[in-house]
């Protein structure tokens, strides 16, 4: 293997030329020769008995280029990137330039780590607001209790919206029952649109002991079987309950909660949602803060980086589906979407992410943040009570750099945090805009430029 070329392209991206000797490619055919050759059938000889040569003959002497190259592929470009020296980031898009028997050129996009170049990332400001807490809001935690503990009640009258109407039912297509569209007494809460869209508006207004058919046209994204169709509903109403709240006094809070008065019960509330707002106003400010570090940085990342971090949500994304005992593929027929329209939904979120962890790296590379022996293993330790683990255990299962460059960058960011102020947000202001870059030491000053001296120059 040799490289024959190195082209810089846009966007954070180098071109490699990469030329497979004749010797590295013959290799390669023999072995997905002797991988096939039993599948293939050449009369004359046994199954898998069939000379090379002969099986070449009959189906062209190129009838295991394809799978020789796709072979042979990743172990070369993987050893020609390591040669250049390149961090590769993304996945590569490969081009054949040429292929015969003295072996085969091809070129490779590779997606490389760019260059962040930071603007402003000490003292960048963000508003915090002071949470309040008023009445209105502590009635507003109230409510769930109150719904709990509410009582239905049968009612002599016509049901309306927020009813409780106990029904029977079946559905007709074409004067034949469906499968599936058959219930006794069931328990339907008018307005929470649980059933089919047309079918508990036309239940409103019905009182006990009433019956009456209902035309219903199922949604054209409903199941198969019904997709679109015109049916009949025949329904019957057994019983109307309304919802009967409790009375809020003291009793009811001995009841709901560990508190002997209302008063208490709601000063708990009130401080348990003050918390909260204080939790999420702190959450907004450190997000506006490390948005605007992002907003002041200077760097051309290549489309490959990104499409791999959508592999990433896409992977933790079908984790959590299946960890709630659904199919990936059920779930986006329900929700009625693609793998494509998923990965584009989840396209921006990535580039976020990409784009805040390169930031967040040129801040610890500036300020020669690194993680200690002592920080990995008292990490090591958090996740091994966290899971129930054994340290070594844990350590087998999380990689260790990656694991030190999360706690590097956890570094950073408490840097970014720990210098913001609260205030008015001021626009990013970008490297190259001169003086409001931040300063550096003498010794900074003079590592970096030693580094830009050892840096290769462009042919």
């Amino acid at each position: 293997m040799k490289v024959t070329s190195f082209e810089k392209k846009e966007k954070s991206t180098v071109e490699l030329t990469i030329q497979v000797e004749a010797d590295q490619f013959e290799a390669a055919i023999q072995k997905v020769y002797l991988k096939n050759r039993s599948r293939i059938n050449v009369p004359g000889f046994r199954k898998g008995k069939a000379p090379r040569k002969i099986i070449e003959g009959m189906y062209g002497a190129n009838v295991f280029y394809e799978d020789a190259i796709n072979d042979i592929y990743p172990a070369v470009y993987a050893e020609a990137v390591k040669e250049q020296g390149l961090d590769d980031v993304g996945y590569p898009k490969m081009e054949i330039v040429e292929v015969g028997k003295e072996g085969f050129t091809f070129k490779a996009l590779v997606s490389v780590r760019p260059e962040a170049k930071l603007g402003e990332y000490k003292g960048l400001t963000a508003p915090k607001e002071e949470p309040k807490v008023t009445d209105k809001d502590i009635d507003e935690e109230l409510k769930p209790y109150i719904d709990r503990a509410a009582r239905l009640v049968s009612v002599k009258r016509k049901a309306k919206k927020g009813d409780t109407a106990v029904i029977d039912f079946e559905g007709f297509d074409n004067g034949t029952p469906f499968e599936g569209g058959k219930g006794e007494n069931y328990d339907l809460k008018l307005g929470a649109g649980m059933f089919v869209p047309g079918f508990e508006e036309q239940v409103i207004g019905m009182k006990a002991g009433e019956e009456k058919d209902i035309d219903i046209t199922f949604p054209e994204d409903y199941h198969a079987d019904l997709a679109g169709k015109a049916v009949v509903f025949h329904v019957k109403v057994n019983e109307v309950k309304e919802s009967q709240a409790p009375e809020v006094d003291d009793e009811f809070a001995k009841d709901v909660s560990e508190f002997d008065s209302l008063a208490d019960f709601r000063k708990d509330l009130g401080d348990k949602l003050l918390e909260r707002k204080r939790a999420q106003a702190k959450a907004d400010f450190e997000n506006a803060v490390l948005e605007q570090l992002v907003e002041g940085m200077e760097c051309e990342i290549p489309d490959g980086m990104v499409e791999v971090q959508v592999d990433r949500l896409m992977d933790d994304y079908a984790m959590r589906i299946q960890s709630q005992g659904m199919r990936v593929e059920d779930y986006m027929s329900m929700m009625g979407m693609t793998p494509d329209m998923m990965r584009t939904s989840a396209r921006p979120s990535a580039l976020k992410q990409v784009q805040m962890e390169l930031a967040l790296t040129a801040v610890a590379k500036a300020e020669g943040l690194e993680a200690t022996d002592e920080e990995y293993e008292a990490e090591i330790a958090k996740l091994a009570e966290q899971y129930k683990m054994e340290a070594d255990q844990v350590k087998s299962l999380v990689p260790a750099d990656g694991l030190k460059k999360d706690l590097v960058l956890r570094k950073a960011s408490e840097l970014v945090l720990s210098n913001a102020k609260e205030g008015k947000a001021k626009k990013a202001k970008k490297a190259e805009e001169g003086e409001e870059k931040p300063k550096r030491t003498r010794a900074k000053k003079a590592k970096d430029e030693e580094a830009q001296s050892e840096e290769p120059k462009e042919e």
